[in-house]
């Protein structure tokens, strides 16, 4: 029996639900953790929902069924790291559906931040995450890093619910 991974994959330009759909089509199992954000046009402000990680899709699927998955429009290849397929544990899958289920605002950042003090999520809605703290801008963030696809996601927290950890 086949083993069954989540893979990274990579889609072309913002076509990562059209990606997702025609892999659901195919009984692919597929995860796209999706935000929502207020857009300000001229005229208008609206709710858009987009993809966290701009050009990523997940693919639960076996080692010799990738081929198959890349036929679908709109992918283009899938991640690797040091030669391996990039992928990704149930629980990190996990703790990005838990930030998204919280519905705090949500930034990724792919760029390597140096580590900072790590911390626990004394309150509010992520109590009990474990972390890291950095600052950007005039905010202070809570890291959150996704080993499995080297991106981080960026939360905004106040600082009375962070704790240090030594």
């Amino acid at each position: 029996m086949e083993e069954f991974k989540w893979f990274v994959m990579y889609t072309a330009s913002r076509s990562e639900k059209k990606v997702a759909d025609r892999l659901k089509e195919n009984g692919v199992e597929v995860y796209l953790p999706m935000i929502e954000e207020l857009r300000q046009w001229s005229d208008r402000k609206k709710k858009v929902r987009r993809a966290m990680f701009n050009g990523y899709v997940f693919v639960k699927t076996s080692r010799n069924k990738l081929w198959e998955c890349l036929q679908v429009p709109g992918a283009v290849k899938f991640v690797h790291f040091s030669g391996q397929h990039a992928t990704i544990r149930e629980e990190e899958l996990d703790i990005i559906k838990r930030v998204i289920e919280t519905g705090v605002g949500v930034e990724s950042d792919g760029s390597t931040i140096d580590p900072g003090e790590k911390v626990l999520v004394i309150g509010g809605p992520l109590q009990n995450m474990t972390g890291e703290v950095i600052e950007k801008g005039n905010k202070d963030y809570f890291l959150i890093r996704i080993p499995g696809i080297y991106q981080n996601l960026l939360i905004s927290v106040p600082r009375k619910f962070l704790e240090v950890l030594a």
